[in-house]
C-alpha cells in the first residue's frame, strides 16, 4: 500500500468533509472509522483522482502512513478521544503526531499533550470552526501544542483553511491547550452573538409585531452594513424559509428550545475561575437553559402577568435603534471574550497574539464578520490593548450607539420582553466606565460578618474594623 502523508480517524460529517478538503488540496490521506460502512461511503463519494484511500482496521491505517505519522482525530470530545488514543498507542512510534480536531476541553488537551510527550509522541489540540461547510471548503483552524509539532503539519493546515485577502485563517496559537482554549472562547462569543441576534429578533416580533418576511428584509439590510456577518446572513435566510407542508415561515414552527454542547458553559466556568467578567456569554448560556424549561414556562405563562408587549413609538426609528443596540452589545461581547483570552494567556503563559486570533476568525468560522477586521486593526495598532472598548474605533462606535442602546433596553423592560444579553452587555459597559463601583459596601459587609479586612482609598495598608 502506498504510504499517505496524513491520516484521519472519525468519519462523521465533519471528518468526511475535512478529509475531502485535505485530498482536494493535493495531500495524500488515509481515513479510518470504527464502522467500515462510513469509510466505504466516503471512498465512494470521493471524486476520482483525489489522493484518498480507505482503511478498515486500525493496524492497516497505521501501516498506511508515512513516518513520522500525522494522525488527526475527528471524534466526539471526551472519553472517545482517550479511547482512540489508547487504541493507537501500541502502533505509534516516537516523533509521530496525534492531532485532536474536536471540541475538547482545554484541560483535557493539556493532560493528553503531557502524557504523550513523555512517550516521545507529539500532540496538538486543534480548534476547527466552520461547521460542515467550513470543513469542506475551508474552516478557521486554531492549532495549539508544541511549535515543532505544528511545523510538521503547518503546510496542510494553512492550505486547507479558509483564505481571506490572501491570508490563511490558520496560525499557530500557543503551547499545550491554547488552541482548544481559543476555540472554546470563540464558541462562547458565538453563544453570546447568537443570543443577541435572537433578542433583536424577539424585540421586533413582540414589540412591533413584525412577521418573518419583513424581518428577513430587516436582517438582510443590516447585513449590508457594520453588522455584516455570517450569523446575520443566515438569520435573514432562515426568516425567508417556508415550511413545505404548511407554507408558513419555518422559524415560527420550530420549538423554542435551544440545545448546547458545553463550550459556552466551559467558557463561563473559565471566566469565573480567572475572575474575568464575561457576563454576556454566561447570560447566553443561561438563556438556553431557560429555553429548555419549555413545560415550566408554558405553565407559568398562564399564571404570571406582565405588561402589554406593543411598542407605540415610531417603528422605523425603533428598528434602527435595535440595530445600533445590537452592534454596541456585540462590541461588548467581543471585548469580554478578548479580556478572557488575555486572562488565560497570563494564567497559562501562552503569549497569545490577539490580532492574529481576530485575523483567523475573519473567514471560515461561525463568527466570521467584517467587524473582525476592526479588531485586527485595533490590536495591530496597540498589541497590549487592555480592552477593545478603549480602541478609538470601538469607543466611538459605542458612544454613537449609546442613546439608542439604552432606549432599547429600557423599552424591553417596559414591555416585559426579556433581553438578558443586551442588558448584561450594557451593564458591562457601564461598570467598565465607572471609576468607582459599590464594591466598597460589599467589602465592608464582608469585614463586618467575616473579618475579611479591606483597603482604604486614603492610605496604604489592610484594615479591619470592630463594627459593633
Amino acid at each position: 500500500m502506498a504510504q499517505q502523508e496524513f491520516g484521519l480517524v472519525g468519519l462523521a460529517v465533519m471528518g468526511q468533509n475535512l478529509a475531502l478538503n485535505i485530498a482536494r488540496n493535493g495531500f495524500p490521506i488515509a481515513v479510518y472509522n470504527r464502522t467500515g460502512e462510513k469509510t466505504r461511503d466516503l471512498v465512494g463519494r470521493c471524486p476520482d483522482g483525489l489522493p484518498l484511500i480507505g482503511t478498515y482496521s486500525i493496524e492497516e491505517f497505521a501501516q498506511s502512513l508515512k513516518r513520522p505519522r500525522r494522525v488527526m482525530l475527528m471524534v466526539q470530545a471526551g472519553p472517545a478521544v482517550d479511547a482512540v488514543i489508547a487504541q493507537m498507542r501500541p502502533l505509534l512510534e516516537p516523533d509521530d503526531l496525534v492531532i485532536d480536531g474536536g471540541n475538547s476541553f482545554f484541560q483535557d488537551t493539556r493532560r493528553r499533550e503531557k502524557e504523550l510527550r513523555q512517550a516521545g509522541i507529539h500532540f496538538l489540540g486543534v480548534g476547527v470552526s466552520g461547521g460542515e461547510e467550513g470543513a469542506l471548503n475551508g474552516p478557521s483552524i486554531m492549532p495549539g501544542g508544541p511549535r515543532d509539532a505544528y511545523d510538521l503539519v503547518a503546510p496542510v493546515l494553512t492550505t486547507i483553511a479558509a483564505q481571506v485577502a490572501g491570508e490563511s485563517c490558520c496560525t499557530y496559537i500557543g503551547p499545550d491547550g491554547a488552541g482548544h482554549y481559543v476555540k472554546m472562547v470563540h464558541n462562547g462569543i458565538e453563544y453570546a452573538d447568537m443570543q443577541l441576534i435572537a433578542e433583536a429578533y424577539f424585540l421586533l416580533v413582540r414589540g412591533l409585531g413584525m412577521e418573518a418576511p419583513e424581518l428577513a428584509e430587516v436582517f438582510a439590510r443590516w447585513n449590508e452594513g457594520e453588522l455584516d456577518s455570517y450569523l446575520i446572513e443566515i438569520t435573514a435566510a432562515i426568516l425567508r424559509k417556508t415550511d413545505d407542508e404548511t407554507g408558513q415561515p419555518l422559524v415560527d414552527l420550530i420549538l423554542d428550545k435551544a440545545g448546547q454542547k458545553g463550550t459556552g458553559k466551559w467558557t463561563s466556568e473559565s471566566a469565573l475561575d480567572l475572575g474575568a467578567p464575561a457576563a454576556t456569554v454566561a447570560e447566553a448560556v443561561f438563556a438556553r437553559a431557560m429555553s429548555a424549561q419549555k413545560d415550566l414556562r408554558s405553565h407559568a405563562s398562564r399564571q404570571l402577568r406582565g405588561p402589554r408587549t406593543e411598542y407605540e413609538g415610531d417603528r422605523t426609528q425603533f428598528v434602527e435603534a435595535v440595530r445600533q443596540a445590537l452592534y454596541a452589545s456585540k462590541i461588548c461581547c467581543y471585548a469580554q471574550g478578548f479580556e478572557l483570552l488575555r486572562a488565560a494567556g497570563d494564567e497559562y503563559n501562552w503569549h497569545l497574539r490577539y490580532g492574529d486570533l481576530a485575523r483567523i476568525w475573519r473567514g471560515g468560522c461561525i463568527i466570521r464578520a467584517q467587524f473582525l477586521h476592526r479588531i485586527t486593526d485595533a490590536f495591530e495598532t496597540e498589541p497590549d490593548l487592555p480592552n477593545l472598548l478603549l480602541a478609538p474605533y470601538f469607543r466611538d462606535a459605542v458612544h454613537a450607539a449609546q442613546t439608542a442602546w439604552r432606549h432599547v433596553v429600557v423599552t424591553a423592560v417596559t414591555l416585559g420582553i426579556p433581553v438578558p444579553a443586551f442588558s448584561s452587555a450594557l451593564a458591562y459597559f457601564d461598570s467598565y466606565r465607572h471609576e468607582r463601583l459599590p464594591a466598597n459596601l460589599i467589602q465592608a459587609q464582608r469585614d463586618y460578618f467575616g473579618a475579611h479586612t479591606y483597603e482604604r482609598v486614603d492610605r496604604e495598608g489592610v484594615f479591619h474594623t470592630e463594627w459593633v
